[in-house]
């Protein structure tokens, strides 16, 4: 089949943030949608199959739009947008660059990248329960935490109770110094980092001498009732089916809960059954509690983050492929 060859106006000024330093993003689109980009004087000249060059089309007129809005191009967005080329999908990057959750203290907007985050922002808003589940780097405690401190902000809540269990991956709770609390800090520390880079030392120290803002193992939760507030339970693998049961069942009037989870990152004991895995099943068609389920698609850490994923992903399966009914491996008759 001949090569077809396609020009569309591009503005110089964006040739930078678009096309990336040193044109590294020009050369991903050129390598993986196997296209010639040539840009000269205010026009841009595709060259290559016709299909190739629709998708190359498509992806850099998401990116220029992106572009004109004030953003600044990243390797995620040119990933995601050549990906879902590749499927057949169009990318939506207006849409998603027009849900502002809520700004940084920096100033800087937080928003959904893909468009599996839009979906979890979305039921988050829509349930009173959203379970969020995916690999690591998918921004489902980040997120879960921006639309709570939105909806603290904006006196939709009265306070934040952010939670996770305190289970050790390799060193005991007993092996490090200090009182219980710093025991348990480091377990804690994603939830602060995220609360620091969106609410701000000051306000997040303010806010939890008040009362309003507590952070606390998952054990702190036995016994409670928890009204008008929004509530984050992280690393819900590593909860047993008691003790989601227990968390569940503290949820009152006015609350928002949203877990989130990764059942591939499991701190349990080898024969434990994770709370998450269960409630998954226990709960899916139960009308008011929202499930979404994150992929690779939707990593938003450095690329290599995604690869890594991917190929843990793929190995699982192999190794999954290879045993019987029983979980037992498959071996050949002697």
């Amino acid at each position: 089949m001949n090569p077809v060859e396609v020009e569309m106006d591009f503005p110089a000024e964006h040739g930078g943030n678009v096309f990336g330093q040193f044109d590294a993003y020009m050369k991903k689109i050129e390598q993986t949608l196997h296209v010639s980009l040539i840009l000269r004087d205010g026009r841009l000249k595709c060259i290559g199959q016709q299909k190739a060059v629709q998708q190359a089309v498509s992806v850099i007129e998401e990116l220029l739009e992106l572009s004109k809005r004030g953003n600044i191009i990243t390797e995620q967005n040119v990933n995601y947008t050549l990906s879902l080329s590749m499927d057949d999908q169009p990318a939506h990057l207006i849409e998603l660059d027009e849900d502002v959750i809520c700004h940084t203290v920096q100033g800087k907007a937080v928003k959904p990248k893909t468009l599996g985050q839009k979906k979890y922002t979305e039921k988050i808003r829509d349930k009173m329960i959203t379970f969020g589940v995916g690999p690591a780097g998918t921004g489902k405690t980040y997120l879960a935490m921006a639309m709570a401190i939105t909806a603290f902000k904006n006196d939709e809540v009265q306070r934040i109770i952010l939670t996770r269990p305190a289970i050790e991956a390799g060193e005991k709770l007993g092996f490090l110094p200090g009182d219980l609390q710093s025991k348990v800090d480091p377990y804690l520390r994603p939830l602060y980092d995220a609360l620091y880079e969106i609410l701000g030392a000051d306000a997040f120290m303010k806010n939890m001498e008040k009362g309003l803002i507590e952070v606390a193992p998952l054990a702190y939760m036995r016994g409670r009732t928890l009204d008008n507030a929004y509530i984050i339970l992280d690393e819900a693998q590593n909860t047993t089916p008691a003790q989601m049961k227990m968390f569940l069942t503290r949820i009152g009037f006015g609350s928002k809960a949203v877990i989130t989870g990764d059942l591939t990152q499991k701190d349990l004991p080898f024969d434990h059954i994770s709370g998450l895995e269960e409630a998954l099943k226990v709960l899916e068609k139960v009308k008011d509690i929202g499930i979404c389920r994150l992929t690779n698609k939707d990593v938003v850490r450095h690329p290599l983050v995604q690869q890594i994923v991917a190929a843990y992903d793929k190995y699982e399966a192999s190794k999954n492929s290879g045993k019987g009914k029983t979980g037992r491996k498959k071996t050949k008759d002697r």
